[in-house]
């Protein structure tokens, strides 16, 4: 009876409970909530903010001048096409070796075409290391920074005594060395703007430069990796060198017999 009884009395309304009781939060209000949720996603974008402002701050190129702006991106031009050239040969040959015929020009075409693009884009590369390593010459009889004297004659020397040679080599080494020079290289230009030897933009310009052309040379070494059939190689100076001593000896020697 007890039971029945508290089962048969009715609920008394009450003003402290509402239609949204349930779906308000534990703990706090809705305007609390909100207010919590917007200082957060302010705080999410002021860092975000921040970080693309570093970052346009550490690649912020506009005290490069607009001369060297301009040229320096149009320096850069060759090493596109020439490595854009020599995947798509790539491509080429592998295309005519498996299917049988190329897509815009043979497999022999092709690699004609390769054969030629590789010393362009090497000859190019020697170019441009030695004009970057004359530029601290330059630097020096402007006497930026001071006089440095030796220190700052070497890189414009070691340069071009580490660019050229690179024209002796097979195209997959002297890609790879000179490669190897860019990122030396810009090292040193970088050290030299720490020391106030160059201009402060300077070390910013050349870290853009050269980041395209490593990438350049890199995809010509990869699209070179990628011929699935043997191509043979434009004879190196060495090999030139070689076979004309060569030549020179086998004629000598038959001049030798034809006097005897």
């Amino acid at each position: 009876k007890e039971q029945q009884t508290v089962l048969d009395q009715k609920l008394q309304s009450s003003p402290t409970v509402s239609a949204t009781s349930s779906t308000n939060p534990v703990f706090g209000s809705n305007d609390e909530t909100a207010k919590d949720a917007e200082e957060e996603e302010k705080e999410m974008l002021g860092g975000v903010k921040s970080d693309m402002k570093t970052i346009q701050e550490t690649f912020d190129l506009s005290q490069v001048p607009k001369e060297a702006y301009i040229l320096g991106l149009a320096g850069v031009l060759p090493y596109f096409a020439t490595s854009a050239g020599t995947v798509y040969c790539a491509w080429e040959i592998n295309h005519a070796a498996s299917v049988g015929s190329g897509f815009l020009m043979s497999g022999g075409m092709a690699e004609a075409l390769l054969h030629i693009l590789e010393p362009l884009q090497i000859g190019y590369g020697a170019v441009i290391l030695s004009f970057l390593g004359a530029i601290h010459w330059g630097l020096e009889w402007a006497n930026y920074g001071g006089k440095v004297g030796y220190p700052r004659y070497a890189i414009g020397v070691l340069a071009p005594a580490v660019a050229w040679p690179t024209l002796l080599l097979s195209p997959t080494y002297a890609l790879i060395s000179q490669f190897i020079g860019f990122v030396f290289l810009y090292y040193a230009d970088n050290s030299a703007c720490r020391r106030g030897w160059a201009p402060p933009w300077y070390g910013m310009y050349r870290f853009v430069l050269t980041f395209v052309v490593g990438i350049s040379l890199v995809l010509s070494l990869i699209g070179r990796g990628e011929i699935a059939v043997p191509v043979g190689e434009v004879p190196t100076a060495t090999q030139r060198i070689k076979a004309f001593r060569e030549t020179a000896a086998i004629e000598l020697s038959h001049q030798e017999m034809a006097t005897r």
